[in-house]
């Protein structure tokens, strides 16, 4: 991977936001890189998780030092450093789908953008990406749907199937553990690592932008072991046991499938070889979706953008439309 990038203008802070139902004041960090005040459409990007925070999806700077494109990451509410609310774990009713889309639709208009923007998200961000979309908001102009279920009955059947072909002292490692309630150790946190790297991001060593992400997780789970646990399959520091193979959180029934038809925008979707995103698994985009494209990347598993860093990024700047750099 090429290194020698230049460096890019970067600005960070905090959105207010109104959740009532929080209890307190609520804040949503930013920081953007680039300007936007050149002239460029704007890409927004939302993380997976959900409640993994932002900093796994840096590497897509790269396009703001390749071509000027101008970059709005975010710690979605309860992660990262944005607002955390601890007192919310496991409460259903608070964390939502809608409460994101809120929060999103808030970044927009902070930045006065919600005219004109572009929209990427990575697995549990490329299923709020497809909701925002369904809703046909007007100011959006393209959408990338990278590595992200269009059901989650699907998601979970791929990550059982992946399972399953580990090796069986593996498999049995994983199925006593969970048996013995013994899912914080040392054994089967390693025999749970065997999955990560096969099936979540197969770069060794892992990338220190992942590294981070899962450290600032490990301070507060609340979102994630709330609205969806086991969502990422892909949560070493903490104890998920089963749900790292179930989803036991509020998106359980997750569905976006009968409304893909309602998106109208230009739509790139993303998956890998190894990922859990498999063909079936983001085929309904495919299908549904009118102005669709579908690359699939043969050496990754769920974070190309690690993996397969410069195809992934010449991939993303053609289909904005940009050149070469």
């Amino acid at each position: 991977m090429t290194t020698n990038r230049p460096i890019t203008q970067i600005t960070q802070g905090e959105i207010p936001i109104s959740v009532p139902s929080a209890g307190k004041e609520c804040k949503t960090w930013y920081q953007v890189h680039g300007s936007l005040s050149a002239g460029t459409r704007p890409l927004v990007v939302l993380h997976g998780g959900p409640g993994i925070p932002h900093s796994y999806c840096l590497p897509l700077i790269d396009l703001t030092r390749s071509h000027s494109i101008p970059l709005i990451f975010y710690d979605q509410l309860g992660c990262g450093r944005s607002t955390h609310l601890p007192e919310k774990k496991h409460d259903n009713s608070f964390w939502t789908p809608d409460l994101f889309l809120s929060e999103l639709d808030n970044v927009l208009k902070y930045f006065e953008i919600q005219e004109d923007y572009d929209l990427l998200g990575q697995s549990w961000g490329g299923m709020l990406a497809a909701q925002h979309a369904v809703l046909q908001p007007k100011g959006l102009k393209n959408l990338i749907i990278a590595n992200s279920p269009a059901d989650m009955g699907s998601w979970v059947a791929a990550g059982h199937r992946f399972r399953s072909h580990l090796p069986q002292e593996v498999q049995h490692v994983l199925d006593r553990c969970e048996k013995e309630d013994k899912e914080e150790g040392e054994e089967y946190e390693n025999a749970l690592m065997v999955f990560y790297k096969r099936h979540v991001c197969r770069t060794v060593p892992w990338p220190e932008d992942l590294v981070e992400s899962f450290r600032l997780l490990k301070e507060d789970d609340t979102v994630y072991l709330t609205i969806g646990s086991g969502m990422m399959l892909m949560q070493p520091y903490n104890r998920i046991g089963r749900s790292e193979f179930n989803i036991t959180g509020s998106l359980k029934t997750w569905d976006v499938r009968k409304d893909l038809h309602k998106i109208k925008v230009p739509t790139l979707v993303i998956n890998g070889r190894y990922d859990c995103a498999q063909d079936e698994v983001v085929e309904p985009f495919f299908r549904s979706i009118e102005k669709v494209k579908w690359y699939k990347f043969g050496d990754s598993s769920h974070l190309p953008q690690f993996e397969e860093r410069d195809q992934f990024m010449k991939l993303i700047a053609m289909f904005l439309g940009y050149t070469a750099a």
